[in-house]
C-alpha cells in the first residue's frame, strides 16, 4: 500500500487531491447508479398487472353467435 501511494504521489504529485476527489465523485456517481437499477429490477420483479377485464361464459358466447360463419369457397 506504501508503495503505490508512493507511486501514486510521483505521478501525480500536488494534483494528488484533485485526482482523489474526482475518483470519489466517479465512485460515488456509480454507485447511484447501480443502486438505481436494483431498485428499478426489483420494483419490475414485484409488479403485478391489474385485470381489467375477465370475459366470461355470457360474453364470449354472444361474441360467437355475432360472428359471421365461415364457409370454404368451392
Amino acid at each position: 500500500m506504501v508503495l503505490l501511494g508512493i507511486v501514486a504521489l510521483l505521478l501525480f504529485g500536488s494534483k494528488l487531491p484533485e485526482v482523489a476527489r474526482n475518483l470519489g465523485g466517479t465512485y460515488r456517481g456509480l454507485k447511484k447508479s447501480v443502486d438505481e437499477f436494483k431498485r428499478e429490477f426489483e420494483a419490475v420483479e414485484t409488479y403485478e398487472p391489474k385485470v381489467t377485464y375477465a370475459p366470461t361464459d355470457e360474453t364470449e358466447s354472444t361474441i360467437e353467435s355475432n360472428a359471421p360463419k365461415f364457409t370454404p369457397p368451392a
